[in-house]
């Protein structure tokens, strides 16, 4: 047994959607398209903000690490993705595999509490206005944003210390197309109790100390704008905060789906297209949601792409 686990720490194979093996081209001129769309809109994004001190608010800062989120998360999956698609070549190391999985569980997290925190941003906004330049100004910003992301960067220590102690002795054929928790544990042939007890514990903990607040915010966000008089400026107050409501929606529904729930009901194909849902959809349309509609925004970007592009 021991040295059956010592052959198979070298590395893993991930089969990726090789089902499906007419449709490699095809899938990677897709999935490359999805991938340019993502790094383009994030990039727009961060630089806009970045290069305009006008945008220097909590709301646009925050916008900015969430950008930064999205891209990280993205460069960690899918060109390796691609690279099996186009290659063929499906080998990882444990290590480049460990590494794949703490990164992803990293920015999962961190992506919680940042939402969070611009949730909170937004009910200050507009639930207490006069008091928002106190209760979010740039240190207290920065501590919410240090906060995410610490908070982002402990909570995986866990999986990183039990996954790569599980014995890999039934086979080295990863079915997903990146090194997730969950394929992991299906491929162990010891005990696996003890990482899904975190699993739980931790996915449970991040989960709901980030999504309780959220939903505490909101609940007092709706609350101010239904007592809004004029239908203008409830359509208007909503706005602000409707596009934020669309991304928690979308990340808290796929992340329960996949996570929070037996080992036992892992479907292969299901989870395989939640997981890409997950991976590409968020960052796909974040930069469309949160700037579609927004005038300062659009302002700076018209003013950058004049003065570069005159």
């Amino acid at each position: 047994m021991v040295s059956e686990s010592k052959e198979n720490v070298s590395g893993f194979i991930i089969q990726g959607f090789s089902d499906t093996p007419e449709l490699h081209i095809s899938l990677f001129v897709l999935f490359l398209g999805i991938y340019l769309i993502i790094l383009l809109g994030n990039l727009i994004v961060f630089l806009v903000i970045s290069c305009n001190p006008h945008l220097h608010t909590p709301m646009y800062i925050f916008l900015l690490n969430l950008s930064l989120i999205d891209i990280s998360s993205t460069s960690n999956v899918l060109p390796n993705l691609l690279h099996i698609l186009l290659t063929q070549q499906n080998n990882i190391s444990f290590l480049g595999c460990m590494t794949q999985m703490y990164v992803f569980v990293t920015l999962a997290a961190s992506e919680f509490f940042l939402l969070t925190a611009m949730a909170y941003d937004r009910y200050v906004a507009i639930c207490d206005p006069l008091h928002y330049i106190a209760r979010m100004s740039r240190k207290h910003c920065a501590g919410l944003i240090t906060a995410a992301f610490t908070v982002g960067f402990v909570e995986p220590v866990g999986h990183l210390v039990l996954v790569p102690k599980l014995s890999y002795c039934a086979s080295r054929l990863i079915n997903h197309f990146f090194c997730d928790v969950t394929p992991l544990l299906k491929l162990s042939c010891s005990s696996t109790f003890s990482v899904e007890l975190l699993i739980y514990i931790e996915g449970t903990l991040v989960v709901f100390s980030s999504f309780l607040p959220t939903l505490i915010s909101y609940i007092f966000i709706i609350s101010a704008i239904l007592k809004i008089q004029s239908s203008e400026g409830r359509q208007k107050a909503f706005s602000t905060c409707a596009s934020h409501l669309a991304c928690v929606i979308t990340l808290y529904g796929t992340v329960i789906c996949l996570y929070l729930r037996p080992t036992t009901s892992y479907n292969i194909k299901r989870d395989k297209y939640f997981s890409l849902l997950y991976i590409a959809l968020g960052p796909l349309l974040n930069p469309l949601i949160y700037t579609l509609k927004n005038r300062e925004f659009k302002s700076s970007f018209k003013k950058i792409t004049f003065i570069y592009f005159r």
